[in-house]
């Protein structure tokens, strides 16, 4: 009796060591998971923190690609609407004469030449939002790499599960070992059902590691690439509005001109035959200011005039003008004559033969040097 009740009392002990062993490592409690590993815990929330953020970005780059797809549908439908107004401004500019002057054939020229620029500008525009934006995010979404790294995560999530049920098992059995004070049976199913939870533990560790990695490479390409897209787009949007602004103020300058055009005398207000002679450069200079009153000089300062009406100089010192043309006015007298440059040419012209002008284009400034 006496080695039987030793007996009982060593498996009693063993199983009270056995016991406690499975609470440090597995007890309850522990936020109702039932695993109390500090370092498991640790993982676990990362990987929860991970699987949540490259889900975020995910939907993200979903709706990136939603948008720039719907912008390119619609704005596919701006071009063609824009090419059709070229077409019919061309055609209006090409087969219509006015009676009074072809001001607006040649305006409506230049508007059908520009607006099927801008409709050209945002093609391309378009294009490249498809290729260089929406492309690169749609593969990342559907991207093997995305998917594989969350099924890992998925099936670290099934095992720890697993790993919870089975050390709620094991302390079960405990309790029943306690109350059946070491029956070998009992006993044998507990040490199976330690060494199971033991298993799936290290399985757990491994695979979320594993898991862990992958999200974090997926997380780091998602935020890289994402963020490379947005701003292709930017760069994109903003060259495309820089040329439309460009052709913009080119085909206003044009326009605006015509329609000075218009407004513009066909003939000047006085006759220039009437005009006294010019004044030579060293009374313009105010060299005998104080003897010619009447031709004293205004300070008007350099600026830009376009020839309204062609000039053909009589003397040397004049210069002669072709209508449309631009000239550098550098002095204007008081007695109805101004002193500029035109295509490397100096000279005395009437001052009512030009027109000044705040806005001109780029290529009419170099054909006045």
């Amino acid at each position: 009796m006496d080695a039987i009740r030793k007996q009982a009392s060593r498996l009693r002990e063993q199983v009270a060591r056995q016991q406690q062993a499975v609470f440090k490592q597995f007890g309850g409690g522990g936020h109702g998971s039932g695993l109390s590993d500090n370092a498991e815990l640790h993982q676990h929330q990362k990987l929860e923190k991970l699987y949540i953020s490259t889900r975020a970005a995910k939907h993200y780059q979903r709706d990136i690609v939603r948008g720039v797809e719907g912008y390119i549908v619609t704005g596919s439908k701006q071009v063609e609407i824009g090419t059709k107004l070229s077409e019919d401004s061309r055609k209006y500019g090409s087969e219509n004469t006015c009676t009074n002057g072809n001001v607006l054939t040649r305006a409506a020229l230049s508007y059908g030449r520009a607006r099927a620029q801008m409709e050209k500008e945002r093609g391309n525009m378009l294009k490249a939002l498809g290729t260089q934006v929406a492309e690169p995010l749609r593969a990342m979404v559907m991207g093997a790499p995305l998917e594989d790294a969350r099924h890992l995560a998925q099936r670290y999530d099934r095992i720890r599960q697993e790993a919870e049920a089975q050390a709620t098992e094991v302390a079960r059995r405990q309790a029943k070992a306690r109350e059946s004070q070491g029956h070998p049976d009992i006993l044998t199913k507990l040490e199976s059902a330690e060494a199971k939870l033991q298993d799936l533990k290290a399985n757990m560790t491994t695979l979320g590691k594993e898991a862990a990695s992958a999200l974090s490479s997926v997380e780091d390409q998602q935020q890289k690439l994402t963020l490379e897209r947005l701003i292709s787009m930017v760069e994109f949007e903003r060259a495309y509005h820089q040329r439309v602004l460009q052709i913009l103020d080119q085909l206003e300058g044009e326009m605006v001109s015509e329609r000075q055009r218009i407004e513009a005398p066909t003939t000047p207000s006085s006759n220039a035959d009437n005009m006294p002679p010019p004044p030579s450069y060293e009374e313009a200079n105010g060299v005998f200011a104080s003897h010619m009153h009447d031709t004293s000089t205004d300070s008007m300062g350099y600026f830009l005039g376009e020839v309204l009406f062609p000039y053909h100089g009589v003397t040397d010192v004049e210069l002669s003008l072709t209508a449309g043309e631009y000239v550098v006015v550098r002095k204007v007298t008081g007695n109805g004559w101004a002193e500029g440059e035109c295509k490397g040419k100096a000279g005395w012209f009437p001052y009512e033969y030009i027109e000044r002008r705040e806005r001109v284009l780029a290529s009419k400034v170099s054909e006045v040097f």
